[in-house]
């Protein structure tokens, strides 16, 4: 079994240090930064598959770190943010973080999140390793095509990258086109666990509007069902 290596971005040394310890209680390699410039150093001299990321830190921010990550790596990353910093964690999620974890948070909670995400990822990586050896299931809906098996979405014709999260929900939609997800069912139907966080999927969706639609503020695919929540418009 592949022993997967955490990083630890928190300025807060007992915090930090306590995360460790749990982390390590369950299996995982675990690394450890003081601030963002630290993690950001760490990340590009070691494998990581998933980083822990706090957003208040000296020097270099959470939200800072996560900019630049996404510039080079997709795996995943929880961010840390404390019940007053709203702003930020929804700023986080837009940046592209994966999920968000409260201060303060039960160590079962944030290991929850983290088994979580890196067993999605785990699964994403196979498929993409996979995908040349296996057969096209392609969905098709306007100028959208999304290869199942090959883990690829163009737009018109041209190849536009989305983080793990995007992708599954995007395919969820893609496979029932015109039918209506909420909020809660499509965070179970791709979390795999009851929904906790829900409020995430609807900065996922910003995000996929972003990258498919030519105004996201007109959007010609990934339409709001007020009320209820979320559907692909069938261009057929």
């Amino acid at each position: 079994m592949e022993k997967y290596r955490v990083l630890v971005v928190e300025d807060d040394k007992e915090i930090r240090d306590g995360i460790e310890i749990y982390l390590k209680a369950q299996g995982y390699e675990v690394l450890k930064a003081a601030d963002g410039e630290e993690g950001l150093s760490v990340v590009r001299s070691q494998e990581i598959h998933l980083a822990i990321i706090d957003v208040m830190m000296p020097r270099k921010d959470g939200i800072s770190m996560l900019m630049e990550l996404r510039r080079e790596y997709d795996f995943p990353v929880i961010i840390l943010s404390a019940k007053s910093e709203e702003v930020d964690k929804i700023l986080g999620l837009n940046m592209g973080a994966d999920d968000y974890v409260t201060k303060p948070f039960t160590p079962l909670e944030l290991l929850a999140r983290v088994n979580s995400q890196l067993r999605r990822y785990s699964m994403y990586q196979k498929k993409l390793k996979a995908g040349m050896e296996s057969s096209d299931h392609i969905y098709r809906i306007g100028g959208l095509e999304l290869n199942k098996e090959k883990v690829e979405l163009k737009v018109d014709g041209e190849p536009v990258k989305l983080t793990p999260m995007e992708y599954k929900i995007l395919l969820l939609l893609m496979q029932h086109p015109g039918r209506v997800f909420s909020a809660d069912e499509i965070y179970e139907r791709v979390w795999n666990e009851k929904a906790v966080n829900s409020d995430t999927i609807m900065v996922h969706v910003r995000n996929i509007r972003e990258k498919i639609e030519i105004n996201p503020r007109k959007p010609k695919y990934l339409k709001v069902v007020w009320g209820v929540g979320y559907k692909m418009e069938n261009q057929s």
